[in-house]
């Protein structure tokens, strides 16, 4: 039985949610009314799926969704009565994976999370580069079998370089996915960050290039 967590502070979309959720669905429905109570939940046990409003009492659930982002690729469904464009773009861009507006059909919902349920099916366990092995699920990476320590930045670094193989990132971009905020002016320890990530993976058999004056690319050698 999948498990869902509902963050949602309105008793009645709660109810008629929970219920028709666990009868129609067959889902096991945990509920947050606030943030404060979803991160506990998290911390409990994390679910097969989040469905998310964006108002809620002590805060914006988009807030949260970085949060979730940061150690998790749990699909995140989006349900909020701000249905404006640049609400959408904001929330997918912050790592949502499908945004469904109030009001919406029980059926439409049932079926954005089947479609949500049957694509986390696919997600990789781990991505291979050469003699470099990204585990996706416990955020390790193995270079010819042996463990590289790496910190939660470092992971999250590397995996977005990987995931953009041959594809020029501006330092910008990467920073700002990254480091969740916009680059300062002091780009020392982005910098840092990238010389010493080339050391680890130099014997993968891939490079992370810098092209002057315009960002740096994740390539075979």
């Amino acid at each position: 039985m999948h498990n869902i967590l509902l963050v949602e502070d309105n008793n009645d979309i709660q109810a008629v949610n929970s219920n028709m959720l666990k009868r129609r669905g067959g889902y096991n429905v945990r509920i947050a009314m606030n943030l404060a109570e979803a991160r506990k939940q998290i911390k409990k046990a994390m679910p097969d799926i989040i469905l998310l409003d964006i108002l809620l009492p002590d805060g914006s659930g988009l807030d949260f969704l970085k949060e979730v982002r940061e150690s998790t690729n749990t699909p995140v469904l989006i349900l909020s009565a701000l249905g404006k464009t640049q609400n959408v773009i904001e929330g997918l861009a912050l790592g949502g994976d499908d945004y469904l507006p109030k009001p919406y059909q029980n059926d439409e919902l049932l079926a954005r999370i089947e479609a949500l349920m049957r694509r986390s099916e696919y997600i990789p366990e781990a991505i291979v580069k050469g003699s470099l092995r990204l585990e996706l699920f416990s955020n390790k990476v193995y270079l010819n079998g042996v463990n590289l320590p790496m910190t939660q930045r470092d992971f999250d670094l590397l995996f977005l370089l990987v995931q953009n193989e041959d594809k020029l990132l501006k330092a910008e971009h990467i920073y700002e996915k990254v480091w969740a905020q916009p680059m300062t002016g002091d780009k020392n320890a982005f910098q840092a960050a990238i010389s010493k990530l080339r050391k680890k993976i130099a014997p993968s058999g891939y490079d992370i290039e810098m092209v002057r004056g315009k960002g740096y690319i994740f390539t075979k050698i």
